[in-house]
């Protein structure tokens, strides 16, 4: 059954990682997806990819923190399918923001970080809604994080950026609730992407320390995210907005202070390697 059959879908991100898995699976549930991403040639790839399964979608290159490249995007999904009823505001580089607490982050850091994190979805969400107030209603998914919920030592960029994704979800929920627009937040465990993969190589007491961290001992797949995202966006979710949903093998449900303390332990170099964000 395809769920989302006849709608138009923006990822951005959508390349690799949660964002390719996403852009697949609402493509393989009926929905014409626009893979936007910063690296054209890995969006066009998976384009191919999903277009091999007799699916549909098209390639576009973007900056998600440029005024311009959001507009040109939501405008070119309107333009070639004439409607949009989903985005899914997943863009971001892990390297953007860099570690550190606000006294050791740059000025040029914290802008940087929040053009990625929060100003890309205001561009895009922006953009969005007046076409999907237009076709009737639509659903925004934006993509927040555990880290949304939990802090760690060190990361003032990342974590402040991921809370405001959740503050400004519940916002435009309330905003555009009246017009049929659901819009909600998903946050992450740790999801071994692509690039992830690669980084764990010959660091396995690293990822096994991760894993124990998580009631069910393990860390997620990106289809782990991309069936909740399919499932929000979707008419089995029609009376969800507003939410933060975690999706995290339970890592959320502990005591932040435990939490802390261990993500504290593994990123001082107690395991031999640190995370690439």
């Amino acid at each position: 059954m395809q769920r989302l059959l006849g709608q138009i879908a923006i990822v951005t991100g959508g390349a690799r990682g949660i964002g390719g898995a996403t852009a697949r699976r609402l493509a393989e549930e009926g929905a014409k997806v626009l893979v936007a991403d910063i690296d054209i040639d890995e969006a066009r790839a998976n384009v191919e990819a999903i277009r091999r399964k007799g699916c549909t979608a098209e390639a576009f290159k973007a900056d998600v923190g440029s005024h311009a490249d959001v507009q040109a995007m939501v405008e070119k999904a309107v333009s070639v399918w004439g409607r949009l009823d989903i985005l899914v505001n997943n863009a971001y580089n892990p390297t953007t923001g860099g570690r550190g607490t606000i006294e050791e982050v740059s000025e040029e850091m914290w802008d940087s970080g929040m053009a990625v994190l929060v100003k890309s979805i205001f561009l895009a969400s922006k953009y969005a809604v007046p076409h999907m107030r237009k076709a009737g209603g639509g659903s925004i998914i934006n993509i927040s994080s555990a880290h949304g919920l939990l802090q760690a030592p060190g990361f003032a960029v990342y974590e402040t950026g991921k809370i405001a994704v959740i503050g400004l979800t519940k916002q435009m929920a309330m905003d555009f609730g009246p017009d049929n627009i659901r819009v909600n937040a998903v946050c992450p465990g740790h999801i071994v992407t692509e690039r992830l993969k690669e980084f764990w190589v010959g660091k396995e007491s690293g990822l096994k320390f991760f894993e124990d961290q998580y009631p069910l001992r393990r860390v997620g797949r990106p289809e782990e995210i991309a069936d909740p995202i399919v499932f929000l966006c979707s008419k089995e979710a029609s009376f969800i907005t507003g939410v933060a949903l975690p999706i995290d093998g339970g890592l959320t449900v502990q005591l932040q202070e435990n939490f802390g303390v261990r993500q504290a332990h593994y990123l001082e170099g107690s395991v031999g390697t640190k995370m690439p964000y």
